[in-house]
């Protein structure tokens, strides 16, 4: 009872946060304003064009998992790579971190690459992301420092005053967020103790891990790494020219705003719902879009990025059943 009680919390919890964080950015947004921009006032060829460049990095994705699986003796085929990265992302939306899981057990089932060996690359991967954002965000930071800065003041984050925190119902929302990544990392811990405790799970999850050091394409590794932030770039940035009220935003903005959205996204709800919209949309405020405008923003982006996921998932799903017919 205790364990399908757990697992309910982990789907709930997820949602609840989401639903939460949504309600309280949008309790008195005016929704009728959606349907006229999406027939008559918004840019389709430029949110074409945002969609296809987010497919692109999952591709990208894809192939640069086949390179740091060919150290290890692996040879999965890239449509496979492919379509297990789509299904882990729609996988995502119903549990978040759950689509690491679910691309391993795709390519252990369609391909027969071990489980753990292709964890142990999915961690690598992970790593050479985290660095690449880091990077991306402190060159973002030193050039747009003052935009941070209010960001901070405006949010709560930066403490001034214990009145100001009680006060700020923007700090609420933020704290929230970090509750949310808080279990999410309690979560990871214990999934990662209880590999260790299986035996020879543990060595081949660090086979893995060190299979970046031997792979053998480096160069071509790297313009893949390059690719896929460039498209994550490119798939919120190219939104902007979607709507009047957002095409005059700057490139270091969209970085700006990209950087906050990542962030927020790791906050465990369905492919950052709720956070990310609390992110960007205070972020457009300080560059000077109304409130209700970045709002209306904030939900069309996500919902049709987020209807890509979806898509893109069942795409994966019935492309696999084909190829194994």
């Amino acid at each position: 009872m205790n364990k399908l009680l757990k697992k309910i919390l982990k789907v709930i919890f997820p949602l609840f946060l989401g639903a939460f964080i949504l309600y309280w950015v949008y309790r008195d947004f005016d929704f009728s304003r959606v349907r006229v921009l999406l027939l008559e006032e918004m840019n389709w060829g430029w949110m074409v064009l945002s969609l296809a460049a987010g497919v692109m990095s999952h591709l990208l994705r894809g192939w640069r998992w086949c390179l740091t699986l060919e150290p290890l003796g692996e040879h999965p085929r890239r449509s496979t790579s492919a379509d297990a990265i789509f299904l882990s992302y729609a996988g995502s939306l119903l549990l978040p971190r759950v689509g690491e899981v679910t691309r391993c057990g795709v390519l252990a089932r369609y391909d027969g690459i071990p489980f753990a060996r292709s964890l142990g690359t999915v961690v690598t991967e992970r790593l050479v992301d985290m660095l690449c954002m880091a990077l991306i965000t402190g060159v973002t930071f030193l050039l747009q420092m003052p935009v941070f800065m209010r960001f901070f003041n405006e949010t709560g984050t930066k403490i001034p005053s214990l009145l100001h925190l009680v006060t700020s119902p923007w700090f609420y929302v933020a704290l929230f967020c970090v509750v949310g990544v808080v279990v999410l990392l309690v979560y990871l811990v214990r999934m990662l103790s209880f590999f260790e405790k299986v035996k020879g799970i543990a060595l081949d999850v660090w086979q893995g891990v060190l299979s970046l050091r031997k792979v053998r394409q480096m160069s071509l590794f790297l313009l893949y790494t390059i690719g896929i932030w460039l498209c994550y770039y490119l798939h919120f940035y190219l939104t902007f020219f979607c709507f009047e009220f957002t095409s005059h935003l700057s490139l270091l903005a969209g970085l700006v705003m990209f950087v906050g959205g990542t962030f927020a996204v790791l906050v465990p709800t369905p492919n950052g719902a709720g956070p990310w919209h609390f992110a960007v949309i205070t972020m457009m405020m300080l560059y000077g879009v109304d409130a209700t405008d970045a709002s209306l923003f904030a939900l069309v982006v996500h919902t049709i990025q987020t209807l890509l996921v979806i898509l893109l998932g069942i795409v994966g799903w019935m492309h696999l059943q084909w190829q194994t017919r």
